[in-house]
């Protein structure tokens, strides 16, 4: 059973009223993504508790970041988590629905953990099902709403599962977003890539930034490169 809190260097994440808990996949995204200016505005679609919202506040400290999610519980909770936080003063949660935001200024960058059982069968919490599910938001409503939220330099950073890239590009490429960074992230040495970390631009690269990573060396031992990801963030 999950604990109801998770205790990060700068601040405390409060999980007992989210369906979605602290986990690896969030962690990663909040310490993966990239803004393409120091004073960016970026919004976390799905904020949920508001763990990555909290994580890019801190990494960005010049940021304005906005934090959304169509669970009331959850809203309540993340705004109850940056309260606490010492970027209570930066960070502002809406409960909203991101294929439904008008803000004509734009954001640069977005990040977001979305729904991610596209296929399988729905769980029998709301909850639960809301934030697991690809049923109220899909990569195609996602991108869609990346698309018109995004800035012309604007950066869209998700983290996904493996066999999703496919169906991630796709949708990325009707609505003119192009891939231009991605990792592949492997629990362990031997396994394959578990999740991808992805990022797309409005504008193609000439080359799109690869790379592979591993989260443990050995079992209960964080690799060197996700110890240095997170090194910021988690306590030991």
């Amino acid at each position: 059973m999950a604990k109801n809190s998770f205790q990060f260097k700068q601040f405390t994440v409060y999980q007992d009223r989210c369906a979605m808990k602290v986990g690896t996949d969030g962690t990663l995204l909040g310490a993966w993504a990239n803004a393409p200016v120091a004073a960016a505005r970026i919004l976390d679609i799905g904020t949920g508790t508001g763990l990555v919202a909290l994580m890019m506040a801190q990494r960005f400290p010049e940021a304005q970041v906005t934090g959304i999610d169509i669970d009331e519980e959850a809203t309540q909770q993340a705004q109850e988590n940056v309260v606490g936080s010492p970027f209570s003063d930066r960070i502002m949660i809406n409960r909203e629905d991101a294929t439904k935001i008008d803000d004509k200024a734009g954001y640069d960058a977005i990040v977001c953990n979305p729904p991610y059982f596209i296929d399988s069968l729905t769980c029998p919490q709301d909850q639960r099902t809301l934030a697991r599910h690809a049923v109220s938001l899909t990569y195609e409503s996602l991108m869609h709403a990346a698309s018109k939220l995004l800035k012309p330099d604007g950066i869209l950073s998700l983290v996904i599962p493996a066999d999703n890239q496919d169906n991630v590009e796709s949708a990325a490429a009707f609505e003119g977003l192009f891939l231009t960074r991605i990792c592949l992230i492997k629990t362990t040495p031997n396994k394959l890539p578990k999740r991808h970390l992805v990022e797309f631009r409005k504008h193609p690269v000439e080359q799109v930034n690869f790379e592979e990573q591993v989260l443990e060396s050995c079992p209960g031992q964080r690799s060197d490169w996700y110890h240095n990801l997170t090194k910021d963030f988690y306590i030991k």
